[in-house]
């Protein structure tokens, strides 16, 4: 893990930067989900970029990655304790994101 400093703004921020890292922590909140499931879910997005997200987020401590000893092999990925902390902050972007939507359709 790479130490970001002592700001909770600038971690937070560094965590999260990718443009795909809050919809996969989004997705994974309360869930277990294998890769082409969270890639069907997320639509847009490549198998490149997910595996390479999803390796970050791992890096970081937010994601757990298990991987099944069965052929063909099955891997399931969910959120780590800290990762699952990241709950409260999801439900407060959704409350201001929704918000924001309204106001935006306010204006016409």
């Amino acid at each position: 893990m790479e130490l970001f400093g002592q700001c909770p703004f600038v971690t937070t921020q560094k965590l999260i930067s990718g443009k795909w890292a809050i919809l996969i922590l989004h997705q994974l909140d309360g869930q277990t989900k294998r890769f082409g499931q969270l890639q069907r879910d997320l639509g847009d997005i490549t198998q490149a970029t997910l595996t390479k997200q999803l390796r970050y987020l791992e890096e970081e401590g937010l994601v757990i990655r298990k991987v099944y000893p069965e052929v063909p092999p099955r891997v399931e990925y969910s959120l780590t304790e800290i990762g699952q902390e990241f709950h409260t902050v999801l439900e407060q972007i959704e409350v201001w994101g929704d918000k924001y939507i309204a106001l935006l359709k306010e204006k016409g």
